[in-house]
Formats: C-alpha cells, sequence, structure tokens
C-alpha cells in the first residue's frame, strides 16, 4: 500500500502545527504559518514532501470550498447588488493594472508579448488570501470588503478571457470567432443555471433532504453540490473556484444555508492550509538569494502601483480617502490563478524560464506580506489623514449628505454598525428617547438616514466626529465595533471629552474587561460569555425554573466570574447592557383598578424585582422619557420597558396581579 501521500499529509499538519503555535503566541497570521511550512518542506528546501502534485490537488479543493462558503455568506441578490463594483470596478483595476506593467516590462527587456502577458498576470490578485483574511476580520460586509470582494469576483471571471488571451499570444494558430461565440453561449447558459438553480432548484432539493433529518446525508449532499457545480464551470473552461463560488451564491437564499455553512467550516479550513502551504513549496530561496535585489524591486513594484490603481479604482467607485487606502493595499498581491497562467505562459513559450521564477518568487513574498498589510491598512491610512489632503480626497467623489444634529444633551451615543448597535438605536427611536448613532460604512448610513435614524457616516477614533455627535454632553456612550483596538481607542477619547458619560462596551471575550476598564469603559458585556449565560438560563426555564429565581442565579453567575469588572457604579444590580441578547420591548397601560396606581418607581423597584427596565410613560398626549424615581404611575399611563422574554412575561404577570388585588 502507498503511504507516500499520508506521510506527507502528516508532515505538512506536524510542521503547520509548530509554526502555527509559534506565530499564534507572537500574534503573526496563521496564513504566513502554511506559507513558511510550504517554504521548508518544500522541494526547495528540506524536500519532506514527496507528493507535491497530490498536496496541490487537495490544496484546489480547499480554494474551492473556501470560495464555496463566500458564496453562501454573499447570496445573489447581494452580488446584484454591487455588479457596477464587479464589472466597471473589476475592468478598471485589470486593464489600468495590465497596461502600467505592460510599459514597466519594456525596462525588463521583454517583447510586446511577454510584456502584454505579464501585465495581465500581475493584474490578477490573491481571492484565497485576501478572502480568508477578510472573512476572520468580520470585514466582508464592510464598504470596502463589498468593493474588493466584486473585484476579486472579475478576476476570477476574467481566467477563461485570459486562457484564450494565451493562446492568442502562443505560437499555435486560434479561431478567435469560434472562440468568442462559444465563451458566449457558455456564460449565457452560465447564468441562466444560476438563476434557476437559486431561484427553484436548490431550494426544492436542499428541502426534501433536510426533511430526512439526516445530519450525514445533508453534508454529502452540500459537498456534491459544491463540487459537481465546480467541476462543471471547470470543463467548460472556467475556474473551479469560479464554479464553487456560483454553488455558493445557488444555495445562499435557501433556509438551510446557515447549516450547510456551519458544517462546511472544518473542511474549508483544513483543506484551505494546504493552498497555503502549497504555494509556499514554490518558493525557491536560492533563486531569491542569487537575485535578491531584482526580486526586492519587483516585489516592492507590484505592491505600490497594484496598491495604487486597485486605490483609484475604489475612489472612482465613491470610496473616501481610508476606504481607498484599504481596498488598495488589500489587492496589493499577486493571485493564486497567475499562477496557473504563469505555467502556460512558460509552456507556451510566451515568458522564459528565469522570468517564471522570478513571478513565483514575488507572487509568494507578496501573499505573505499582504496579511500584516490588511491588518496595518487602517492605521496606515489614519497616519495619511493627517496629512494636508484636498477635501474630496478625503471624502470621496460622492459624498454623504452632511446630517447636522442639532444641539442636543443628556442622550445616547450608539457607536458600531453590527447588529447590536443597530437594534438599540431602532429600539431608542421607537420609544423617542433622544439618541445618535456613528457608523463608519457610508452604504448604511444611507441606508438609515432614508429610515429617518439620527446617524452620522465616520470613524469614531476621530475627535471631530465625536464632537459632531455632541459626546461632550451626553449620557450614555455604547461602543460596540468588535475590533479590541479600535474600541480601546474610541473609548479613551471619549473619557477625555467626557468625564461623567456612561460608558458601555461591548467586548469579544471576558478576558477584555480589565484593559476596557482601565482606559474608562464603565460597564463591560463579553458576548461570548453572555450568550453562553443566556443559553443557560434557557436551560433553567425549560426546567420550570421560576424566572426570577433564574434572574438572580445568573446574576450571581456574573458576579462570581467578572464581579468587580462587570459595573464599577453599581455592582449589585443587573446594568441595561446584560440584557441586550434577545432584548425586546413591552408595552402595559394601567387599568383605573390597578394598584400600581399612586405608586412610584422608586417603591415599585421594577429593576430590582422583575429585571425589566422601565424607558418611558406615554401620559396622554405626553411622552415622560427617563422617567424619575419618584414619578407616581397614573390611570392610563402606557408604560414601556425593556427587557428579556422570559423578564417580560413575569413582569406581565406582576402587574396583572397587582390588578386583581385592586
Amino acid at each position: 500500500m502507498e503511504l507516500s501521500l499520508l506521510k506527507d499529509i502528516v508532515v505538512i499538519f506536524a510542521l503547520s502545527t509548530f509554526v502555527n503555535l509559534i506565530f499564534t503566541k507572537l500574534k503573526i497570521p496563521t496564513i504566513v504559518g502554511y506559507l513558511l511550512t510550504g517554504v521548508i518542506a518544500g522541494p526547495h528546501l528540506l524536500k519532506m514532501v514527496e507528493e507535491q502534485h497530490q498536496i496541490e490537488i487537495l490544496a484546489e479543493i480547499g480554494v474551492v470550498l473556501l470560495l464555496f462558503s463566500i458564496g453562501l455568506e454573499f447570496s445573489l441578490k447581494h452580488l446584484l447588488r454591487i455588479r457596477k463594483v464587479v464589472f466597471l470596478g473589476g475592468f478598471m483595476q485589470v486593464a489600468l493594472t495590465a497596461l502600467v506593467f505592460f510599459g514597466i516590462s519594456r525596462f525588463y527587456d521583454m517583447n510586446w508579448k511577454s510584456g502584454l502577458f505579464i501585465g495581465f498576470v500581475a493584474a490578477l490578485s490573491s481571492s484565497a488570501l485576501v478572502l480568508k483574511v477578510l472573512q476572520e476580520r468580520s470585514e466582508l460586509s464592510s464598504n470596502y470588503g463589498r468593493t474588493v470582494l466584486g473585484i476579486l469576483i472579475f478576476q476570477d471571471i476574467m481566467l477563461v478571457p485570459l486562457l484564450l488571451f494565451s493562446d492568442f499570444l502562443g505560437p499555435e494558430a486560434l479561431d478567435l470567432k469560434t472562440e468568442l461565440f462559444e465563451l458566449l453561449l457558455k456564460t449565457i447558459g452560465i447564468i441562466a443555471f444560476v438563476y434557476v438553480g437559486n431561484k427553484w432548484l436548490f431550494p426544492w432539493l436542499l428541502r426534501i433532504i433536510a426533511f430526512t433529518r439526516n445530519q450525514e446525508l445533508f453534508m454529502m449532499s452540500i459537498l456534491l453540490f459544491c463540487l459537481a457545480i465546480a467541476l462543471m464551470t471547470s470543463e467548460l473552461g472556467m475556474s473551479l473556484a469560479f464554479g464553487a463560488f456560483l454553488a455558493g451564491l445557488m444555495i445562499s437564499e435557501s433556509e438551510y444555508s446557515h447549516n450547510a455553512f456551519g458544517s462546511l467550516i472544518p473542511f474549508k479550513d483544513t483543506f484551505t492550509s494546504f493552498f497555503f502551504v502549497s504555494v509556499g513549496m514554490l518558493l525557491d530561496l536560492n533563486f531569491v538569494l542569487d537575485h535578491a535585489w531584482m526580486v526586492a524591486g519587483t516585489v516592492a513594484l507590484i505592491l505600490i502601483i497594484k496598491a495604487i490603481f486597485a486605490g483609484a479604482t475604489g475612489f472612482v467607485l465613491g470610496h473616501t480617502f481610508k476606504g481607498t487606502v484599504m481596498v488598495g493595499l488589500a489587492l496589493s498581491q499577486v493571485g493564486e490563478f497567475s499562477f496557473i497562467l504563469a505555467k502556460i505562459g512558460v509552456e507556451k513559450a510566451i515568458i522564459s524560464s528565469f522570468y517564471y521564477q522570478l513571478f513565483l518568487s514575488v507572487a509568494v513574498i507578496t501573499m505573505s506580506v499582504s496579511p500584516f498589510i490588511i491588518k496595518l491598512a487602517p492605521g496606515f491610512a489614519n497616519f495619511l489623514l493627517k496629512l494636508p489632503l484636498p477635501k474630496v480626497l478625503v471624502e470621496g467623489l460622492f459624498p454623504l449628505v452632511e446630517v447636522e444634529v442639532p444641539a442636543i444633551e443628556n442622550h445616547t451615543v450608539f457607536i458600531g454598525k453590527d447588529p447590536v448597535a443597530l437594534k438599540l438605536s431602532k429600539l431608542s427611536k421607537y420609544v423617542k428617547l433622544p439618541y445618535v448613532s456613528i457608523v463608519f460604512d457610508p452604504m448604511k448610513v444611507k441606508e438609515l438616514q432614508k429610515a429617518g435614524e439620527s446617524v452620522i457616516y465616520g470613524d469614531a477614533v476621530n475627535e471631530p466626529i465625536l464632537q459632531k455627535a455632541f459626546v461632550d454632553k451626553a449620557e450614555i456612550v455604547v461602543v460596540s465595533v468588535g475590533d479590541m483596538i479600535t474600541s480601546l481607542a474610541i473609548i479613551e477619547k471619549v473619557r477625555t471629552m467626557n468625564k461623567r458619560a456612561y460608558i458601555l462596551v461591548r467586548a469579544k471575550n471576558i478576558n477584555d474587561i480589565e484593559q476596557l476598564f482601565e482606559v474608562g469603559a464603565d460597564q463591560v458585556f463579553p458576548e461570548n460569555f453572555e450568550i453562553a449565560i443566556d443559553l443557560f438560563g434557557r436551560i433553567m426555564n425549560h426546567r420550570l425554573m421560576p424566572d426570577k429565581e433564574i434572574n438572580l442565579l445568573l446574576g450571581k453567575i456574573r458576579n462570581d466570574f467578572y464581579g468587580v469588572f462587570r459595573d464599577r457604579d453599581n455592582k449589585n444590580q443587573p446594568g441595561l447592557l446584560d440584557e441586550l441578547p434577545n432584548l425586546e420591548i413591552a408595552v402595559y397601560k394601567i387599568t383605573d383598578d390597578s394598584l400600581l396606581v399612586g405608586k412610584t418607581l422608586a417603591e415599585l423597584s421594577l429593576r430590582k424585582n422583575v429585571g425589566i427596565t422601565l424607558v418611558a410613560i406615554q401620559r396622554g398626549k405626553d411622552l415622560i422619557e427617563n422617567p424619575g424615581s419618584n414619578n407616581a404611575f397614573e390611570t392610563g399611563d402606557v408604560l414601556y420597558f425593556l427587557g428579556k422574554p422570559g423578564q417580560i412575561a413575569y413582569a406581565y404577570d406582576y402587574f396583572s396581579a397587582a390588578d386583581e388585588k385592586g
């Protein structure tokens, strides 16, 4: 029995585990660890891997699963929304970059065919690397993330015409009219198939499979759909990865897409690692050392020129300066499909073996540094913004309409564009509580402004944006941005501007609490911990434990795990932020015979006894916002209060019991 492939897999896993263990401690992206694993184990260094071709096949499966998962997350509707980015932005980026590198190739003593070919090869970026990084950073749905994805989709589509173009540049004769006609027919067929699959075929098939309640069958079916459609597009001359993306799009509208995505993650992560390892194996360190200056100069040239022209494309599409910089740097590396084209170029004698080795060295190095570049992009953009740049460059070609927030005080400021921040702003609008939202995503801001939300576009790290939201006069500031470094910077700025503001912060992990308090947070909501507590509360509820006892138990658990850090000003009472998961708003009208009539909020102690938060009282035509503790209830008052479903149910029982006693 041939075990060489199994041995190679064990070697790769062992080496990857060791390298990534060190890299994780040093906070270096794991992708770089996989690339380094490939360099070490590859044929140009230790030669630890024998079946390199088999590893490349596993790598191809990794790219297929990655693009399939991206398609599942994205959906056909989202793709249609960014069609301008895909076709206009993608065409601009590829055409301009290829043209510039064609000009530069003259300095490398290439003929026009080689120069034009290298121009298109260099124009492509790495879908596998960039999309994995953006997915890990939860930035695929951001404004700049959508643009990057759109351009990468266009580049993947362009692989077929570029393969055709490679044949045209080669020595063999080519019937261009026939080839173009066949390409047009294939394109029409694929578009029709995607539409039918998305609308009817796959929702119907998945429904039948899901009703069997067999998870194994469901998983096998998802993998079958993914690989079969990828294979079909490959047979039509397109890339496997592009076919997998289309398969994901077709399933994305199904109600079972989330289950499919969750089941796919372990396979995707495992096989994607093989892709980056296989890329690392291509790097010939001897060639790099022998031509160090040429390689270094070409790497710098690629990164700078690609960043400039990809950024220019982002600017034309309406991005602000910060978005322009982030789009440019995200697309500054050379892509995996370039390897396919470059190999064909050598086989057809379009480029020499020397330039092929130069290309491989440059491609692997640019891919290795890209995770660092993407990570540092926001900080680099903020640094450049300190320069005296033209207003049109800073705000973009299509700046948002300036919304002047009228002078306001004792209000709430919500910072962030995640579902938590958006839900809180909607709740505040619903009960007419004064608030301002700060959102760093122009597309989302336009959408919220049309809905009548009080929202400002901008990066809350910048003090002028905070001043525009009157943070210095705010009573409460909610920071819900996810990223720890950004959260720390915002809290520090807010605390400097407003010493009395009550700052509530969403954090990912309980380990972040202490650091957030050190810079000025008053209360921290570690979402992973709170989700676990919420699930535990539901378990206790299912076991028929009374809601009041559940609330007391959960409060004790919170105090035991992060007691002194939970709420510095009010340690023994549950805070509003503790109630964020599944927070709902409820309404209750006080009747004539209710015992609530004449009672004050202080006497009832609703937060302590019931767990709800009273946010407003509707008294006739008047709305009493943030009612004081001495405010007495009257007949006909309509109470608006916030709480979890269990707390709200308990509140209704509590109020009804008071009515019955009356």
